[in-house]
C-alpha cells in the first residue's frame, strides 16, 4: 500500500542531487500540496541545506515563509538572492531576481509560490515563466505550489470550496518536472495547524475555517493532490520504465456460484476494486460433468445469465468454461488469462457455491498455487 504522503517521483533529496549531477537543462522539481500551511517551503528549505551539505552551490531565489517563526528559522544561513525593488503606482513591490539569478548561476535555486504573477515591469508575466528561462540555461529549479493553481483543476477547486483562484500555473509546467512530490497532511492536522496560528494570523483564522479549509474541502483538494502526483508517477514510469522492468499489473479473477444473490455482491464489490486501481478482471464459471450449466433449474440458469450480463456491463470479461475438475478448471484458466487474484464468495449452506468454496476445494486451491511458480492470492469475500 502506497503511503499518500510518499506519492513521488523520485521524490527523495539523493535522487535530486543524482540529476543535479548530469549537468544538462536544468532539472526540475515541484512539491505540490492541496493547501497553504502543509509545509512545501519548510521541506524546500530542508532540501537546500540537505544539497549544501554535499557541496551544491545552491541559493534561495524566492521563499515565501509568511511570517511562519519555523520557516523563518530554517531559511537563516542560507544563501539568499536579494528581491528586486519594483515601483508600480507609487508602490514599492519585491519580485525575484531573475537576472541577478542568472549572473550568479547557481547549480540550484529555490522558487517558491510558481504560480505567482510577477510586478508590471518584470521580465515575465509569470513566475513560472521565469522557472522556464532558468531552466533553459542549465540551472535547477525546485518550487511549490498548491493543487488549487493547477490550470485544469482550476474550475474543478472552485466547485468545490466555492473560491475562484485566478493565478494558475498550465499543465505543461507540471510535465517538464523531473520530480513531483504530495506534501500530505490530513485535512484534521491541517485544520489543528490552523487554530494553532501556524498557518494564518489569529484575526483570519475563523474566516479560513469558515470557507476554503472548511474540513470537507480539505478532504477533496487532498484527494485532487493525491491523484495528479500518482498521474505524474504514472507519466514517468510509462516514459522511464521499460515493459521488461515493470511490475505486472493485478488481473482479477471472480469464481460465479449457484446463488446469484451472493454472485451480485461479490460482483460488485470485484467491480469497485477493478475500477479503482483501474484492473483488468474477469467472471468465470465452471462446469463439470456431475453439475453442467445445462443440468440446472432454468430459473437458476437465467439468474446466472443475468450475474453474467451485469458483470460484462461492469467491465468484466465472463467467460463459462468445462473442466473434469473445478480446481483444475479454476487454475488452468487463471493460467492463460495472467490472473493474480482469485476472488471467491462466502459459503452458502447449499449448492454450488459451497462446493466451489468449501474447506477441501479452497485447501486444494491453495495448496495448488502455493507450489506454483507464480503468486495468486486467493480472497474470500463476506
Amino acid at each position: 500500500m502506497v503511503n499518500p504522503g510518499d506519492l513521488k517521483m523520485a521524490a527523495s533529496g539523493e535522487n535530486f542531487f543524482d540529476l543535479v549531477q548530469k549537468g544538462r537543462r536544468g532539472s526540475f522539481k515541484i512539491y505540490i500540496g492541496l493547501a497553504a500551511g502543509v509545509g512545501k517551503t519548510y521541506r524546500m528549505l530542508q532540501d537546500a541545506k540537505q544539497l549544501i551539505i554535499r557541496g551544491v552551490d545552491v541559493v534561495i531565489g524566492y521563499a515565501e515563509t509568511h511570517g511562519r517563526e519555523d520557516t523563518e528559522a530554517l531559511l537563516q544561513g542560507l544563501p539568499v538572492i536579494s528581491r528586486k525593488q519594483i515601483y508600480y503606482r507609487g508602490k514599492e513591490l519585491e519580485e525575484m531576481d531573475l537576472d541577478a539569478i542568472l549572473l550568479r548561476r547557481p547549480e540550484v535555486v529555490v522558487v517558491d509560490e510558481l504560480a505567482h504573477t510577477n510586478a508590471p515591469g518584470s521580465i515575465h508575466a509569470k513566475r513560472y515563466q521565469d522557472v522556464e528561462e532558468l531552466l533553459n540555461n542549465g540551472i535547477n529549479v525546485i518550487s511549490a505550489m498548491n493543487i488549487q493553481h493547477i490550470e485544469s483543476l482550476n474550475t474543478i477547486v472552485e466547485s468545490i470550496t466555492k473560491v475562484k483562484v485566478s493565478e494558475t500555473v498550465p499543465d505543461k509546467i507540471i510535465g517538464l518536472a523531473d520530480e513531483v512530490v504530495n506534501i500530505d497532511l490530513t485535512a484534521d492536522e491541517l485544520i489543528q495547524r490552523l487554530k494553532e496560528g501556524k498557518i494564518y494570523k489569529a484575526d483570519k483564522i475563523q474566516t479560513a475555517l469558515a470557507n476554503f479549509f472548511k474540513r470537507e474541502h480539505l478532504l477533496q483538494l487532498r484527494e485532487l493532490a493525491l491523484r495528479e502526483v500518482a498521474n505524474q508517477v504514472e507519466k514517468k514510469i510509462n516514459t522511464e520504465v521499460t515493459s521488461t522492468d515493470r511490475a505486472k499489473d493485478e488481473i482479477i479473477l471472480v469464481c460465479l456460484g449457484g446463488d446469484p444473490e451472493k454472485n451480485d455482491k461479490v460482483i460488485r464489490r470485484s467491480s469497485r476494486l477493478a475500477e479503482r486501481f483501474d484492473l483488468k478482471w474477469f467472471t468465470l464459471y465452471v462446469d463439470t460433468p456431475g453439475n453442467t450449466f445445462e443440468n440446472l433449474d432454468l430459473k437458476l440458469q437465467r439468474y446466472l445469465i443475468n450475474n453474467f450480463k451485469m458483470a460484462t456491463e461492469l467491465g468484466a470479461v465472463s467467460e463459462k468454461i468445462s473442466a473434469e475438475d473445478i480446481v483444475d478448471g479454476i487454475l488452468d484458466f487463471a493460467s492463460e488469462k495472467g490472473i493474480t487474484k482469485i476472488i471467491l464468495g462466502k459459503p452458502s449452506k447449499q449448492g454450488y457455491l459451497k462446493k466451489l468454496v468449501s474447506s477441501t476445494i479452497v485447501d486444494r486451491l491453495l495448496e495448488k498455487v502455493s507450489g506454483s511458480e507464480r503468486v495468486i492470492d486467493i480472497e474470500i469475500i463476506a
